[in-house]
């Protein structure tokens, strides 16, 4: 049965209540106050980017646990020079914020800085466990990844899947931000069919003009989403007169996620054995337009409109 526009918006709801943010060190070193920016217990992750010192992500997690949030670090396999040095920093993010939870990607890097060449190494060492974390995000490639072949993600997953049977962890699966659901929804099909079990958090873009988003789906190698922003004719001609002298005259395009979040809820609806439970937003565009647009839409300000939704100014 289809949902009507009452059980629609409500269900947006429901799905946005979940959703969690993102700020990388640097970002979140010109956020005076997050409290003027976040509700309290939000859950924040904070990135460890290749070449960045892990000393700032560890401070940026314990400054947000002190202001009232709920932070989940980043570790990316391939930028972590030992066990060694996991070990000494799991030891101080352990000591100093009690975290429980963290989110293991490979990193984006060719070349491994040191002894783990993926996620699935890293995991094996035991050390999470020790230090203490419950909860532990994995990478899903919905359209795949610049740095591994479909048949390595196929096989990713299913190594992901046969570790969550060993561990006391629970394990997840959270994906690079996507524009359209058919794709999520055809991938997660077919990993669901080939075994997997774990759950699903989708990455959705937050607000950012469509060349802000273009960038970051063009270096996380979301092809298909480079396809989606340039699909319509007037956003290429704005943005091609964005950046020509007329610039200052023209708005820059801009996107929002409400088609893909209505997208989301009705294909969730209409598969309860769908494993996506829940959506992270990537604040592309800043951290503090992104959610705000994400509390209007948890306090059901906006209404329904032709595929999409428009929030109340």
């Amino acid at each position: 049965m289809a949902l009507n526009a009452v059980a629609e918006k409500q269900a947006i709801i429901d799905l946005m209540q979940k959703t969690t943010v993102e700020v990388t060190p640097g970002g979140a070193a010109k956020v005076a106050d997050f409290s003027e920016l976040l509700r309290p217990g939000c859950t924040v992750y904070v990135t460890f980017l290749p070449g960045s010192n892990f000393a700032d992500t560890v401070a940026t997690v314990r400054r947000l646990k002190e202001e009232g949030f709920n932070p989940v670090p980043h570790f990316a396999a391939r930028s972590i020079p030992s066990a060694k040095y996991l070990e000494e920093n799991l030891a101080s993010l352990q000591g100093e914020t009690g975290v429980t939870e963290g989110l293991l990607i490979g990193g984006g890097v060719t070349t491994p800085v040191g002894d783990f060449g993926s996620s699935m190494e890293v995991l094996q060492t035991g050390l999470f466990e020790k230090y203490g974390i419950l909860k532990m995000g994995l990478a899903g490639h919905p359209e795949g990844s610049p740095d591994i072949s479909p048949a390595d993600c196929a096989l990713a997953i299913k190594q992901k899947n046969d570790f969550a049977k060993q561990t006391d962890m629970s394990l997840y699966l959270a994906t690079q931000f996507v524009f359209e659901a058919e794709p999520i929804f055809a991938w997660e099909r077919e990993i669901r069919a080939a075994g997997n079990e774990l759950p699903i958090h989708i990455g959705v873009p937050g607000l950012a003009t469509i060349k802000t988003l273009m960038r970051h789906a063009a270096h996380c190698g979301a092809g298909a989403s480079v396809r989606f922003l340039t699909r319509s004719p007037m956003n290429m001609v704005k943005l091609g007169l964005k950046d020509s002298f007329l610039g200052k005259y023209v708005n820059a395009p801009s996107s929002e996620p409400s088609q893909l979040m209505r997208d989301l809820v009705t294909g969730m609806h209409n598969d309860p054995d769908c494993l996506i439970h829940q959506c992270h937003l990537y604040p592309l565009g800043g951290l503090k337009k992104s959610a705000a647009w994400m509390y209007q839409v948890q306090d059901g300000q906006f209404e329904l409109s032709g595929k999409s939704f428009i929030v109340k100014p």
